[in-house]
């Protein structure tokens, strides 16, 4: 069985979408233009997803450049909460 380290599958998610799982309460899923050996990251055409007392709040965004150091967690190909709560 071959390894793969963590930057080498984030490599291979360039050019698809990712769903990103932030420190706070927001999460983001948009398509991977690019990243640092930080994890600082680039997504276009990007929904942004926020818990707030209302319930989850949606808001879109063309572009983000995104700080390696709030993110928690990368789902390769992942719809983000909403997809995850109607299932």
């Amino acid at each position: 069985m071959s390894q793969v380290l963590p930057l080498e599958l984030i490599d291979k998610c360039i050019g698809s979408r990712i769903h990103v799982v932030m420190k706070s309460d927001k999460e983001l899923v948009g398509w991977l233009k690019g990243f640092d050996e930080f994890v600082n990251m680039v997504l276009t055409d990007v929904t942004e997803f926020e818990n707030g007392p209302e319930g989850i709040v949606t808001s879109k965004r063309k572009e983000i450049l995104l700080s390696g150091t709030h993110i928690a967690m990368l789902v390769p190909g992942g719809e983000g909460p909403v997809a995850t709560e109607e299932a």
